[in-house]
């Protein structure tokens, strides 16, 4: 059944690597004790001296395997070769091409390589290159979105693509409670990558007011306003905080390099300063005008109703869909 192991994991679930410190060592280890899969998001810069720490950080709260998301599109060839001497359990790759001699890399490590793609190119690319999973994102899904097809059509056309090799599929966008994690099975995914959920954790790394709007607001929308400048070309979903709906239509050329400082943050040990219009969320050590600032959210938002542990999520996942398929599917 879809809710057991995945790639040597107990569940079929995937907790995401938020960026972009939001899933830290205590998050992970919280979903690795719980028997999912969690993801550590790496710097968009190198520190490889960092992200070792990172790592070692997270297996002292836990001895069960995890992973670490790279975002291929910043500096990280100093980061992914400590990723690769540590031998992380999972490599997850986003927004760059996932090669055969990046494959090759992690292979050679001992590591498993699984990108996250949105869109049938990418699903064909990840295929020829040998990976050992591939994450289908919807345009439901909040955050950077890769693609522009929703999750209904993209994970059963790429279950198709992948025919009986050994590649399982696991469906991200918009999932959030086990009636979701049941619909991806439907559809031939064998797992599900789940982010605003675990956001809205007692163990993330979100700034409070961030959690709290999780909760409170239950509407997104898909836009480019956010980190223009720092990241062209990659656009995101956004909770529709009144900030966002006062700037919603922010002309083309405007981004946030000429915009006034609304805050400041340490993200991965290093201080930051936010303009208005960066994409940067908000974390635990944000100060400033947190309202006004990028609040990424997938379209399920609406039915999170509380934070809870990361681990009380993966149970419910998991608790919730066995009744789903006994009650209902049997």
């Amino acid at each position: 059944m879809g809710w057991r192991g995945l790639l040597g994991f107990e569940y079929g679930i995937v907790q995401a690597p938020l960026g972009p410190d939001i899933s830290g060592p205590e998050l992970v280890a919280a979903v690795a004790n719980a028997g999912g899969l969690g993801l550590l998001r790496a710097p968009d810069w190198e520190c490889p001296d960092y992200v070792r720490g990172l790592i070692n950080k997270t297996r002292s709260l836990t001895d069960k395997p995890f992973g670490i998301g790279v975002v291929l599109a910043f500096p990280h060839q100093q980061n992914l070769k400590v990723i690769l001497d540590e031998k992380v359990a999972i490599l997850q790759v986003y927004w760059g091409d996932c090669t055969p001699d990046l494959v090759a890399m992690a292979h050679s490590a001992g590591v498993k390589i699984v990108p996250q793609v949105g869109d049938l190119r990418g699903a064909k690319q990840a295929i020829n290159a040998g990976v050992d999973g591939i994450i289908v994102q919807g345009r439901e899904a909040g955050g950077h979105v890769i693609g522009q097809d929703g999750l209904i059509s993209l994970v059963p056309t790429v279950v198709d693509l992948v025919g009986n090799r050994n590649i399982p599929v696991i469906a991200a966008g918009g999932i959030v409670d086990a009636r979701g994690y049941v619909a991806a099975l439907a559809l031939g995914a064998q797992g599900v990558c789940l982010g605003t959920r675990f956001v809205a954790t007692e163990e993330s790394y979100a700034h409070p007011t961030y959690k709290r709007k999780l909760i409170e607001m239950d509407e997104t929308e898909y836009t480019d306003v956010f980190g223009r400048a720092r990241w062209p070309g990659a656009p995101q979903r956004v909770l529709k905080t009144p900030f966002y709906k006062d700037w919603r239509s922010l002309p083309s050329h405007e981004n946030e390099t000429n915009q006034p400082l609304i805050g400041h943050s340490t993200i991965h040990g290093m201080d930051r300063e936010i303009r208005r219009f960066a994409g940067t969320v908000p974390n635990m050590t944000t100060t400033g005008d947190i309202e006004s600032m990028a609040m990424y959210a997938g379209q399920g938002v609406g039915l999170i109703k509380e934070i809870l542990p990361a681990g009380e999520v993966v149970k419910r996942l998991v608790e919730g869909a066995q009744i789903l398929i006994k009650q209902h599917f049997n």
